[in-house]
């Protein structure tokens, strides 16, 4: 059934067509944001899986240690790995530009 409008032209809002319509608009627009969260979190998970373990050779040691990277390269910081990792390179960035350091660099 058409929408009764108004004499102005405008649809009145009063009737029960068109009370009739907001509730479908209402139930498209959460079935699209529910869609769109879907979608969303699907993409979240395949990007996860994509992200792969890579095993890589420490310097100093020699031995093998593991840690989860990012679908771009980067280490995953939200991981005990990644975590240790960090900490570990803050570190060596502080006995690297340490005054200490490059004193004995100078005249050691």
């Amino acid at each position: 059934m058409a929408l009764q409008k108004t004499t102005s032209g405008k649809v009145d809002k009063r009737t029960k067509e068109y009370k009739e319509m907001l509730e479908n608009l209402k139930k498209a627009r959460k079935a699209k944001k529910k869609k769109e969260k879907e979608a969303a979190a699907k993409e979240k998970t395949a990007k996860s899986k994509t992200s792969t373990t890579k095993t890589t050779a420490s310097k100093s040691t020699g031995k093998k240690t593991t840690s989860l990277r990012r679908a771009d390269g980067h280490l995953d910081m939200r991981t005990k790995e990644g975590k240790a990792a960090a900490e570990r390179m803050a570190k060596a960035r502080k006995a690297k530009g340490s005054l200490k350091n490059k004193l004995k660099k100078l005249f050691g």
